[in-house]
């Protein structure tokens, strides 16, 4: 997990929570809010939680929102692991950090938000579009939708090493 910022064309803010499963390359979820504290945040993966079911682990960066009691407290009472990056070391959540990359060149960029609103309504267009119909070689040409289902499939149990439960 990690936030992107951006602003709608009023100039406030706009703070997109973006969280990726390493493993399949979905797009889990990008929550654009004005602000998100730790609180909302484990309000946010409890909602994840409901469809998605809860992950074994999870990486972010030393981020204020990541390390708060709120967030320490949660991951705890659902037996979560956090693995928190070194500081100052982005390359230790790469995955992330590329699809952040592509996110702000491939959506945020190209729109000018007129409200949250909207910037909800277009980014929640563009994840469904990353997850559905873009194909990738990593993943044998899947789109990571199609790849995640795959797994599903293969078996009802995954190896005890994947990652596919990490986001």
């Amino acid at each position: 997990m990690d936030f992107v910022f951006d602003r709608t064309a009023e100039g406030r803010a706009i703070k997109n929570l973006t969280v990726v499963d390493d493993a399949t390359h979905e797009a889990v979820a990008i929550v654009p809010e004005r602000a998100m504290g730790g609180l909302h945040l484990t309000r946010v993966l409890d909602q994840l939680a409901q469809t998605r079911g809860l992950p074994k682990a999870i990486r972010t960066d030393n981020g204020k929102e990541f390390c708060s009691r709120a967030m320490l407290t949660w991951a705890h009472a659902r037996g979560v692991q956090l693995f928190l990056i070194e500081p100052g070391k982005p390359n230790q959540n790469a995955y992330i950090e590329s699809f952040n990359g592509r996110f702000r060149d491939e959506c945020l960029n190209e729109h000018w938000f007129t409200s949250l609103r909207h910037a909800q309504v277009v980014i929640e267009a563009w994840r469904q579009e990353y997850n559905d119909e873009r194909p990738k070689k990593s993943l044998g040409g899947l789109t990571p939708a199609a790849y995640a289902k795959s797994l599903a499939e293969k078996s009802g149990e995954l190896a005890p090493d994947s990652k596919a439960l990490c986001y």
